[in-house]
């Protein structure tokens, strides 16, 4: 890992980009926190702070829900109402979707200096496609991408490698031509897998860890800075 980019190809060799959402366009913690405390209300269960929450984002609804309900719960209780959780927060991050969220520095700005590169653009997440979807059209992100996944649109979601290879499929691109762009190890492990470089920034969640340990191309401060490198 190298602070500030630069990744070891030629220049011009990367012809796209793959990019998270949660954590790496929009803080969308404040949405995950109002969501998991509404469902957590339902099943008489303390609310939680923001900081326990973002631990667990990343990998996906089922994996948050699981988590924040063995905060309390014995594994057989917490799986006895894993299902009516479930429901429930889907129902209110529903709700909310994006009604809490914002775009992190210099989004926009980073997204169009890559398409004024020709970067072909897709946006990849474990957040499942329905809340996807309407969370980048609400934030005026939907347009730059060609190509966009959620959580449950293929058969695996990252960290394995397969949203990712199928993006290099859908661009008729080799991995080392795309870069994955992500705030956590989660991204950075999926981009290994895949063969695809890898940039990660330094203000997401990242499951509560500092990302300097991660097995990544470099870290870059914005999405512009990422831009400015490739």
């Amino acid at each position: 890992m190298r602070d500030g980019g630069a990744l070891s190809v030629p220049p011009g060799t990367i012809r796209a980009a793959i990019i998270d959402l949660d954590g790496t366009l929009l803080d969308t913690a404040p949405d995950f926190h109002i969501a998991i405390n509404r469902m957590r209300a339902e099943l008489d269960l303390a609310p939680l702070p923001l900081a326990i929450i973002i631990r667990y984002v990343g990998k996906g609804t089922e994996h948050l829900v699981r988590c924040v309900l063995a905060v309390d719960l014995p594994e057989e209780q917490a799986q006895a109402v894993f299902a009516e959780a479930l429901q429930s927060y889907h129902r209110h991050y529903h709700a909310i979707n994006g009604e809490h969220a914002a775009l992190f520095p210099e989004v926009h700005e980073g997204l169009a200096a890559m398409q004024a590169k020709g970067l072909k653009l897709a946006c990849v997440t474990n957040k499942p496609i329905a809340f996807t979807e309407p969370l980048l059209a609400r934030m005026g992100l939907r347009a730059y991408f060609s190509v966009v996944y959620g959580g449950d649109s293929l058969a695996a979601k990252k960290p394995d490698p397969l949203p990712l290879l199928q993006v290099c499929k859908d661009f008729d691109l080799p991995p080392h031509q795309v870069l994955a762009i992500g705030d956590s190890v989660n991204d950075a492990q999926a981009a290994r897998a895949a063969g695809c470089p890898v940039f990660i920034v330094p203000y997401g969640y990242n499951h509560g860890e500092a990302v300097h340990g991660i097995d990544s191309d470099g870290i870059v401060q914005t999405l512009l800075t990422a831009a400015q490198q490739i």
